[in-house]
């Protein structure tokens, strides 16, 4: 039988913001129906595509989806086991 040394490692998480992190993006739903616009880098050409929607559809409620690259290291700052 082997054996094995555990070691706990607490972790925090925080906004990637590395140089090859995703970028956030934004994109409009249609809470009638579930279309959906792509995602954006800006809100606006998210936002123009409800109000786009709106006027052909009369459909008058949208959520926001939001997508924010995290990341997750050990606390103190040791490189990942």
């Amino acid at each position: 039988m082997k054996r094995a040394v555990l070691r706990f490692v607490a972790w925090t998480i925080a906004l990637n913001q590395e140089p090859d992190a995703e970028p956030i993006t934004h994109a409009m739903q249609c809470a009638a129906c579930g279309e959906k616009s792509l995602p954006f880098e800006d809100i606006e050409p998210a936002q123009l595509w409800a109000l786009k929607h709106a006027g052909r559809t009369r459909h008058d409620i949208y959520r926001e989806a939001i997508t924010r690259p995290w990341r997750a290291l050990p606390a103190d700052g040791a490189p990942p086991p």
